[in-house]
């Protein structure tokens, strides 16, 4: 019997500690590192610890893994799937490798920005705290999101005041970078006619501002869309959208095997339309969507597109779909918010769907859920674990159930 070494680090937990041996939490260590002998955080790096690329790790909240390598990171994003998954009893047929976003692809980023005096910092707020770290390099963020913090941090400065925070939201759509500024007040001329010579000298898609009142929009030369399958869906500003593009093909690319076949499915919480138009084409799709600016998209979009798509405005946590209306279709796509979507899967363990696609951000609440519909039959098929939000603990997965 193999004797276990109380003081090897031999996982990464949730939050991505080290764990030891013998059940000890280590910040900022790898599988494979050591405790010294006699300390309670002095370690030996093992040959999974590696220098993080970025200056501002660990201060930067924007990532909590860039000191592990990729084989750990990828062993990580399993294992939190799996781990979910067996702590509600629930096994998987096949568990694919783990895909795992690569440096540099967030199309998507939501930052802070704060004076203190005469500096304004701008940045991801660090893990836990209220301290904004003052981005100069970032590993993750898409090199045409990045290009524009120097310059944001420009225009704001005399915009914003002393110890004030506002946020700072970019997305990366078909026309280049949707920036939405929050909380900031621009009073004047000067003010104005500065947003636009931003905006046109940074050849924005759009940029809007929130004082509190809601967005408005002071630059847009064209309309704004995202497309899916060929199909240019208008996009509200940063709205949802998968994190990278690779990450969004790879959840696509699992979910395919039960989509591809049904002449008829249904996508539930489908937001701007993500699978029903990347995976609908030639089909018969029922969406079903809660929030209004996106379900009126999405009908933009595949009305312009020529889909053969009837769009719902529902709260499915209020009103789920029934067996009834479920078995109407030939498979079921869902890919609800970190929530879950327990109120539609125990509509779903009492249908006759033949096969059910569950997209998740919450390994915790997809575990949950899973245990509901295999106890009512399905089998769950197969897992795709998916990292979009490289070196963070945040972990992503489609599954696939069968009955």
């Amino acid at each position: 019997m193999d004797t276990i070494d109380p003081d090897l680090i031999v996982r990464l937990a949730a939050k991505g500690d080290g764990v030891t041996g013998d059940g000890r939490h280590v910040p900022m260590s790898a599988p494979g590192d050591r405790l010294e002998a006699g300390s309670s955080n002095g370690l030996i790096r093992g040959p999974h610890h590696i220098e993080p690329p970025c200056r501002h790790y660990p201060i930067c909240g924007g990532c909590q893994l860039q000191h592990v390598d990729d084989q750990s990171l990828s062993d990580f994003v399993r294992d939190r799937v799996i781990g979910a998954l067996m702590g509600q009893g629930v096994v998987p047929g096949v568990v694919h490798a783990p895909h795992i976003s690569p440096p540099n692809s967030r199309r998507r980023a939501s930052l802070r920005a704060a004076r203190f005096g005469k500096n304004l910092h701008l940045g991801f707020a660090s893990e836990g705290s209220h301290r904004i770290v003052d981005m100069q390099m970032c590993f993750v963020l898409h090199p045409a999101l990045f290009a524009l913090v120097a310059p944001i941090r420009t225009l704001l400065h005399p915009m914003v005041g002393d110890r004030r925070a506002v946020h700072v939201r970019m997305t990366l759509t078909d026309q280049g970078v949707d920036l939405l500024l929050e909380g900031i007040e621009v009073e004047g001329l000067a003010a104005t006619e500065a947003l636009t010579a931003f905006a046109s000298t940074h050849k924005l898609a759009r940029l809007t501002i929130d004082d509190g009142y809601g967005p408005q929009t002071r630059w847009e030369p064209d309309p704004v869309t995202v497309s899916f399958g060929g199909v240019a869906v208008p996009f509200p500003p940063f709205a949802f959208l998968q994190a990278t593009a690779d990450g969004e093909a790879a959840l696509v690319e699992a979910v395919r095997p039960a989509i591809g076949p049904a002449a008829r499915f249904a996508d539930l919480f489908s937001g701007l339309g993500t699978f029903a138009l990347l995976l609908g084409a030639g089909k018969t799709v029922y969406t079903a969507e809660a929030a209004r600016d996106l379900v009126l998209s999405l009908k933009s979009g595949a009305n312009r597109g020529g889909r053969q798509m009837a769009v719902d405005h529902r709260d499915l946590f209020r009103r789920p779909l029934m067996p009834a209306e479920l078995d109407r279709f030939d498979a079921i796509l869902l890919d609800p918010p970190r929530a879950g979507a327990r109120e539609q899967v125990l509509q779903l363990a009492q249908s006759a769907v033949p096969v059910i696609a569950y997209v998740s951000c919450n390994p915790g609440s997809f575990a949950r859920d899973a245990k509901l519909l295999t106890e009512a039959g399905y089998t769950l098929e197969s897992v795709q674990p998916v990292g979009q939000f490289r070196w963070s603990t945040h972990v992503e997965l489609a599954g696939v159930f069968r009955r």
